[in-house]
């Protein structure tokens, strides 16, 4: 994906979770189910997930490179990024304690909050060029190090993956 269509699915996927988060009535909102979080803890996951990718774009590329090297292979495309995240899962990994959510939290902060966060991430990413974006590693909890593309990869998928987790399936016969 460029720089322009990572900026667009950033927006999109948050976008449409949030709206989804925010349409579930407020009595059910917290309410979780087949031991999953409640749809408030899975917004306040994504929202922890978030806050450290958007604090990593602020910081100088030098200090970037200081702090966790420069990648010396090519970014992993979108679905081979994916693939590995699922496999990660199904070896058992799970969320580290600090992106863990809490038992109640505010739903229309977190929410707006999210929003401004991602919308500042994606316009933060007019200051990169696209080799940047391949060279600049940071660290993931759960994949080790991923280029800023690789990284901006999972926050797009990672959201969709937690939107799934509050959205009814078909039970329908």
């Amino acid at each position: 994906m460029t720089i322009a269509q990572l900026q667009q699915e950033l927006i999109a996927h948050h976008t449409r979770f949030v709206d989804h988060i925010q349409s579930i009535p407020e009595n059910n909102v917290h309410i979780s189910r087949n031991g999953k979080w409640s749809a408030a803890q899975q917004l306040e996951h994504i929202l922890k997930s978030v806050s450290p990718v958007r604090l990593a774009f602020l910081l100088p590329g030098g200090v970037l490179k200081l702090l966790f090297g420069t990648s010396n292979r090519s970014s992993k495309n979108y679905d081979s990024l994916v693939k590995k995240y699922h496999i990660k899962l199904q070896e058992g990994g799970r969320a580290s304690a600090r992106f863990l959510p809490s038992a109640q939290s505010n739903v229309p902060k977190q929410a707006s909050l999210l929003m401004r966060r991602v919308q500042y991430l994606a316009s933060r990413l007019d200051s990169y060029s696209e080799e940047e974006l391949d060279l600049l590693l940071l660290p993931h909890p759960l994949m080790g190090k991923l280029t800023f593309r690789e990284m901006l990869y999972f926050t797009i998928y990672h959201v969709q993956h937690h939107h799934q987790q509050v959205t009814p399936t078909n039970t329908s016969v």
